[in-house]
């Protein structure tokens, strides 16, 4: 859990606080919001670097389940395993990146009632350090800031997705992704 602070010492830098939580109101029961952030493949709607995510095949939103996805940033792609730690119906949804066992980055959805709506909380935790996320503190910070601006226009692309596409749970089938259909191709009115 640690990385060198200059890769030339041997001074460590203890990686448990990269860590952050940010969370935004949507216009949707916490059951709804479950669906659709539990149905991995709708993440790509949403996530300005997150897409062509699949559960494996007779997978499903689990505990223990595992899922692939498509990664970019900064014009780099990459594949990512991930694999469900909590799947919690209208409650809550984590993953971890590289596995509940020995993953790098887990990441927790949160519903809460709220209104006539939901607050949903985001939340990223280095668990421990791997070189593919950088070699310095310098490295793991900028990292965690620009997971931190991935996840705030994530929230903010979820809450107005549902503002425009608002429906009523099990209206979303799950796999419309893999069907060819995604949720700006779904027709409001049928």
């Amino acid at each position: 859990m640690n990385i060198t602070d200059d890769p030339g010492t041997s001074a460590t830098i203890d990686v448990t606080g990269f860590a952050f939580t940010r969370s935004a109101w949507v216009d949707a029961a916490p059951a709804h919001v479950y669906e659709l952030i539990s149905d991995v493949s709708a993440i790509g709607r949403w996530s300005p670097t997150a897409s062509s995510v699949s559960y494996d095949d007779g997978a499903g939103p689990r505990a223990g389940a595992w899922f692939s996805g498509a990664n970019r940033r900064d014009g780099r792609e990459w594949t990512t395993r991930s694999q469900v730690e909590r799947a919690d119906p209208g409650t809550a949804f984590t993953f971890v990146v590289g596995g509940t066992e020995t993953g790098i980055v887990r990441w927790s959805w949160e519903f809460r009632p709220q209104g006539r709506g939901s607050l949903v909380r985001q939340s990223w935790q280095l668990l421990r350090f791997d070189p593919v996320l950088g070699r310095t503190r310098a490295d793991v910070d900028a990292l965690r800031q620009y997971m931190a601006g991935s996840v705030e226009t994530t929230l903010a692309a979820l809450a107005q997705w549902i503002a425009e596409h608002h429906r009523e749970p099990g209206c979303f089938p799950r796999g419309s992704r893999a069907e060819g259909k995604n949720a700006a191709d779904l027709d409001p009115e049928s």
